[in-house]
């Protein structure tokens, strides 16, 4: 399989992969809202990663979300760099944005959650979503190259030799 199409069936993959993710958040709070026992799967799966707190999140059925807004933004964010994707790399390139660009991305979302944990302000649902929204596009174009570079690399193990290891 050539480069090119490693790039297209990771990015698929990727694309058919968050719209399950974000389906399923929505998912959780419907689920509830009819009585059905599954809800607490659809839940369990996001809470390693989410605190999942009802003040910090959005509500759908009368239910929060199976993840906070700030979590929410960050998979949307997910969802439309992932779209800008096929646009901006296309899908015969494999370089990392730069750092720099990275670093902005993440700016938003850094002072956002410092400024909360220092109890120096209380950002609302909207925004944390946004600061969210703004990194997680950003992700995708690192996800996406990660890998499918992981793939594309002939002869993976020879990495891993002991002469190239010490």
């Amino acid at each position: 399989m050539k480069k090119k199409s490693k790039i297209l069936l990771v990015y698929l993959l990727t694309l058919c992969g968050i719209i399950i993710w974000l389906g399923v958040i929505f998912l959780a709070p419907y689920l509830k809202s009819q009585s059905l026992g599954i809800q607490a799967f659809c839940y369990g799966i996001f809470s390693p990663i989410c605190h999942q707190n009802p003040s910090r999140s959005f509500f759908l059925f009368g239910y929060p979300l199976g993840v906070c807004a700030r979590c929410l933004g960050i998979y949307f964010g997910f969802l439309g760099g992932t779209g800008l994707y096929p646009f901006l790399n296309k899908f015969s390139d494999l370089t990392l944005p730069k750092t720099r660009i990275f670093i902005l991305m993440s700016l938003p979302i850094v002072i956002d959650a410092a400024g909360n944990f220092f109890r120096i302000w209380m950002t609302s649902n909207w925004p944390r979503f946004a600061t969210g929204f703004i990194w997680g596009t950003i992700l995708p174009f690192y996800f996406i190259i990660g890998l499918t570079d992981y793939f594309v690399r002939e002869n993976r193990t020879e990495d891993f030799t002991p002469e190239n290891i010490s």
